[in-house]
């Protein structure tokens, strides 16, 4: 079953986060920066997490984070390259 995530503005502000030195930016292309900024992240951490791991539980821990964050990179970028091709996604963005 699905799980339905509740907007916390605590958390974020009213307005949700918001990109530094970015203003007037499309909420749907501000997402997809947020999922690519998320996959790096993503990365970073398998990378540090596997260089500091002491056991094989870890290692496939970091494994599977490595795995989703390389999954989110190709679809974000997918999805930026559509956003592109139908105009929605300045060059300033």
């Amino acid at each position: 079953m699905a799980r339905i995530l509740k907007f916390n503005p605590s958390i974020y502000g009213a307005s949700g986060p918001r990109l530094a030195g970015r203003t007037n930016v499309r909420p749907c292309n501000q997402n997809i920066r947020e999922a690519l900024e998320l996959a790096e992240k993503m990365l970073f951490l398998a990378d540090r997490g596997d260089a500091q791991r002491e056991d094989t539980g870890c290692g496939v821990l970091y494994g599977v984070v490595r795995d989703a964050a390389f999954k989110i990179r190709r679809l974000a970028r997918a999805e930026k390259k559509a956003h592109q091709l139908k105009g929605w996604w300045r060059d300033t963005e």
